[in-house]
């Protein structure tokens, strides 16, 4: 597949950028709204994981076939229909009477948001040259760091005035709006005189999976952004309102203080990535200091030290590395590989999500069975396991670092 050096990124960037928004506004607006649906519904905090996790499960579900949709026939096509799925599940969400339609809502959203970033990244492997990349996936990541603004004290602000179910009517019309966008601002992919089978795009699949370099990335992925995206979407105000005293706009504030934080470090990258690539620090490096720096914030804390909007901050901020895990494992394949890569690694990372999202309920609601805890002991011994796995990603990503930094992929074109 030859590139295509004449697409104006600013063409690309504002619909893909809307895209991108509306997925993080769905991921991170639960977190939000958590009070209410437990109110509403009487819902234990394994049932409030399991609802708001079902995002991550059909996002995570969807992952494999929309990369071989993507490389077969390029974002234009394939993310406008997934978009209107999204709007379904919104408006879906906002009519349920129950926890069903709930479940069933949430799945379709995050269906329908699975390539929104996937998207943009196919086509900025497909139509810029290398050196550019890591620059223009931290813009598009600023998108995602507007939504998850959106998210907060602007929803928590709405919600005084509308109900969550107004607002998710609101989210689907928005949602909608942006597929028309793409599909009429967004170019085609170059055609190939003849593309490959589906059944060979699936040993691409297979080969990706099957390299060291994948494997070596892919846990801090799983782990680091999993539980990241868990936290930031649902359990990051229960935490700070149970175990830390906050009221829900306080948590919000902090909530909105830290995804600005985050946003800085994603412009940071678009801004940075690419000269200091060119002096030597290379995506390796950004990638490693920020999950260094999720990592420190994360364990303050679960710690409690004193300060807790600092260290709130410095987990957002480390986050923003995530983005260079997409720059990370395409060094090593060809650009036609890079949706079924792509979206392999975000596979993991939407995997990693759904077990810690789920996970952090189920062990907070067996504290207080087996020990009497209350809920907030519940969340501590909860938020402790997910730092000793973040710890345990982490320490991986740097043994490995001699044996794979440097590795390139040898897999053919496909």
């Amino acid at each position: 597949m030859t590139s295509a050096p004449s697409v104006s990124f600013p063409r690309i960037y504002l619909p893909f950028a809307a895209g991108y928004l509306m997925s993080y506004v769905f991921r991170v607006v639960t977190a939000v709204i958590s009070p209410d649906l437990t109110h509403e519904l009487a819902l234990p905090a394994s049932a409030l994981g399991l609802l708001t996790s079902m995002y991550f499960v059909a996002f995570a579900a969807t992952q494999i076939p929309a990369g071989i949709l993507l490389d077969r026939y390029g974002p234009r096509r394939v993310e406008p229909v997934l978009l209107a799925v999204a709007a379904a599940g919104a408006l879906v969400f906002a009519a349920a009477g129950g926890l069903p339609g709930l479940i069933l809502s949430r799945a379709l959203i995050g269906a329908g948001v699975s390539v929104c970033l996937m998207a943009p990244l196919k086509g900025i492997a497909s139509w810029y040259p290398p050196l550019r990349q890591a620059t223009l996936s931290g813009w598009m990541m600023v998108a995602g760091g507007m939504g998850s603004l959106v998210a907060t004290l602007p929803v928590e602000f709405a919600l005084r005035h509308a109900g969550w179910r107004t607002l998710f009517v609101l989210f689907g019309a928005a949602t909608l709006a942006v597929a028309v966008a793409i599909a009429w601002r967004v170019p085609d992919l170059p055609r190939v005189a003849e593309p490959p089978s589906l059944a060979t795009q699936w040993q691409g699949v297979r080969r990706v999976l099957g390299e060291a370099r994948f494997w070596w990335i892919a846990p801090v992925g799983a782990v680091g952004m999993g539980s990241f995206m868990a936290i930031q979407g649902l359990w990051s105000v229960p935490w700070m309102m149970e175990v830390e005293g906050l009221t829900r706009p306080a948590a919000a504030g902090v909530l909105l203080a830290m995804g600005i934080v985050t946003l800085a470090g994603y412009v940071g990258l678009g801004l940075l990535a690419s000269p200091l690539a060119r002096r030597g620090f290379q995506p390796r490096h950004f990638y490693l200091t920020g999950w260094t720096a999720n990592l420190v914030g994360l364990a303050a804390i679960v710690l409690r030290v004193p300060g807790e909007a600092l260290w709130w901050c410095l987990y957002g901020f480390g986050a923003a590395a995530n983005i260079l895990a997409f720059t990370l494992i395409c060094e090593g394949f060809p650009a036609s590989f890079a949706g079924r890569a792509n979206t392999a690694m975000n596979l993991t990372m939407f995997g990693g999500a759904f077990a810690v999202q789920w996970g952090i309920g189920v062990v907070a609601d067996a504290a207080r069975l087996a020990a009497g805890a209350g809920g907030a002991e519940g969340l501590r011994i909860a938020f402790a396991l997910v730092l000793a796995l973040v710890a345990a990603a982490w320490v991986w990503f740097v043994a490995g670092w001699k044996r794979h930094a440097l590795a390139g992929g040898a897999v053919a074109e496909a």
